[in-house]
Parts: structure tokens; sequence; C-alpha cells
């Protein structure tokens, strides 16, 4: 008897870990609905186009599209952009200099910006955030990204 209930226990314990997988469509989606589809939704341009004019963009406060899993995913391990996405979403703890990216304040307020990086680390995987310029990304840190649709 005794044996079963550790199993149960173990089960119920690991329980959690498997139903908090984190997805792009339940977890980070609205986070993105949230805070970055202003400047990064439909009507921003995509990345080839924004990419020939960035400053006029950024006037506009407008950013290169990222409003599906898709073009998300191109910003965290396409070879034109691989870790672009968590060099400007990190909050400076994993830099040298101690600086947040550029896009660290749009996660929110305090507290739920914390809590939204945490979760975009999560669904990334956190051995996978690395701090890289995008040309020293090694086909072994593309493998450690999670990021599930």
């Amino acid at each position: 008897m005794s044996k079963l209930l550790t199993v149960l226990l173990l089960l119920a314990a690991s329980w959690p870990a498997l139903s908090d997988e984190i997805t792009y469509a339940k977890h980070i989606r609205p986070v993105w609905d949230e805070q970055c589809e202003r400047c990064h939704g439909s009507s921003s341009p995509d990345y080839a186009t924004f990419m020939k004019n960035p400053k006029q963009y950024e006037l506009d406060d407008k950013g290169p599209r990222m409003d599906s899993y898709a073009a998300m995913v191109f910003f965290i391990k396409a070879p034109e952009e691989a870790g672009a996405m968590m060099r400007r979403l990190d909050d400076g703890s994993n830099t040298k200099d101690g600086q947040p990216g550029n896009m660290y304040r749009h996660l929110g307020r305090k507290d739920a910006r914390k809590e939204n990086l945490e979760l975009f680390k999560k669904w990334i995987g956190e051995d996978a955030w690395i701090m890289k310029k995008t040309a020293e990304y090694t086909q072994e840190d593309l493998q450690r990204i999670k990021a599930k649709e």
C-alpha cells in the first residue's frame, strides 16, 4: 500500500509541471496582444520592409510585424535574427553591462513585467535564453530553444 501511495504522490507532484507547459497560443499570445500588438501587429511592416527603413518606422512607433507564431519565432531562431527576442526583452541580468533590452520596458508594469519576462524565458527555454549576437549562435544553441506553438 505504501508503494502505491508513494507513486500517487510522485504523480501528483509532477502534474503541475506536465500541465504548465508554456505555449504560444495559451500563454505568450495573450501577453503579446496586451503588450506588443500596438507596435508589432498587422499594421506593422514585415521584416524585409522594416529593414529597408527602420528609423522611419520607429518614428511611427512601428516595429517589424510579429503577429503570428512563425513571425515571432523568426526573432528567436531564424538565421537572420537568432536571439533578437531574448536580447531585446532581457531585463539586464544576463548582460555584461546590466542594461535591459530596449523592449523590456514594454512587457508591462513592475511585477507584471517580471512575470511576463519569466513567461517568455520559460517558453523559449531558460537554458536557451542567452545574450549572443545572431552570428554567434551555434546549432546547439538553437536546439535548446523550446518555443512551442
